[in-house]
């Protein structure tokens, strides 16, 4: 009989490099900003496009995900031996050629997904993922490396995976032309600028060895948990603002609803982080972390059922 057990343990090994568990936020994103496209005005009539390209794209921003987290890891793969010694790279349950493979077709897979996407043949959301690769490679790959400058590390995740991913599931039911979609964007991307910060007050070890100056190495745990808080209330204060605007055209009151919990949210994760800074960088991963993609989750599908309810 075939040995299938050398067979799941290099699918376990390349699941594990994807990093699974950080593919959902993504793709719940793209798949809330067609969800919300649908409702929004003027609202769509129902068609089968209207659940077809948004599946498309959540499983494309899935796959790009991972084929980023891919091209991470190899070029951390120093800092990893310190901070992540487990991971398949650093422990060699994975050589560095089938790294590359891995996320070579991984980004070819989202792209052609991507090229999928085109609601009365516009190809805005293939454009976007392409803009959005090569934001991505600036953070990652030198010589720019963003991940060692500072706050531009967290600006080059927020345009990407904030804005962008915003416009980009709007664009799988309607055009990105107008204000709203990125307003929404603007949103996502505000509290993206600040919140990706909790990742790095773990790592900080690895990180100054490997020569990236994030903001708790530049400015110390306690200044930096302050600089990032404002991300954390501020992003959801534009929610009923731009209802008030008539910017966003969901439901008006359940944006007043949506805007009050995100921001009583936010500064409840405030004050977790601001009571006792230096345990941030202390835990692995800190409580603070986990409440950046719950705020995540709850954003995305309360933008949903604002417009679609």
């Amino acid at each position: 009989m075939p040995d299938t057990t050398a067979g799941s343990g290099r699918l376990s090994t390349y699941l594990d490099f994807a990093r699974p568990f950080t593919l959902l936020a993504p793709a719940l994103g793209m798949a809330s900003g067609g969800l919300t496209a649908i409702g929004a005005a003027p609202r769509e009539s129902w068609s089968w496009w209207l659940v077809i390209y948004p599946a498309l794209g959540a499983l494309m921003a899935a796959v790009l995900n991972a084929a980023s987290n891919g091209l991470n890891q190899i070029f951390d793969l120093e800092i990893d031996r310190i901070n992540k010694p487990k991971r398949p790279l650093p422990s060699g349950r994975l050589s560095l050629r089938e790294a590359w493979v891995f996320t070579g077709v991984t980004f070819a897979a989202a792209w052609m997904l991507a090229w999928l996407v085109a609601p009365r043949g516009r190809h805005e959301c293939f454009w976007l993922v392409v803009a959005a690769t090569a934001i991505t490679s600036l953070y990652s790959v030198p010589p720019f490396r963003t991940k060692r400058l500072g706050i531009w590390a967290n600006v080059t995740i927020a345009i990407p995976r904030g804005a962008m991913l915003k416009v980009a599931g709007w664009s799988s039911v309607k055009t990105i032309v107008g204000i709203e979609p990125w307003y929404i964007g603007a949103i996502f991307g505000l509290f993206l600028l600040g919140a990706t910060t909790t990742k790095d007050f773990a790592d900080m070890e690895g990180d100054r060895l490997g020569g990236c100056r994030t903001l708790p190495i530049q400015f110390g745990v306690r200044r930096a948990a302050w600089m990032i808080s404002p991300s954390f209330v501020v992003p959801f204060l534009m929610i009923p603002v731009g209802a008030f605007a008539h910017i966003l055209t969901g439901n008006f009151y359940l944006l007043q609803v949506l805007g009050s919990v995100m921001t009583a949210y936010g500064i409840y994760v405030c004050y977790l982080m601001l009571r006792r800074p230096e345990e941030l960088a202390v835990e692995e991963n800190h409580v603070s972390w986990a409440h950046m993609y719950r705020m995540m989750f709850v954003a995305q599908i309360g933008f949903a059922l604002a417009y679609l309810l």
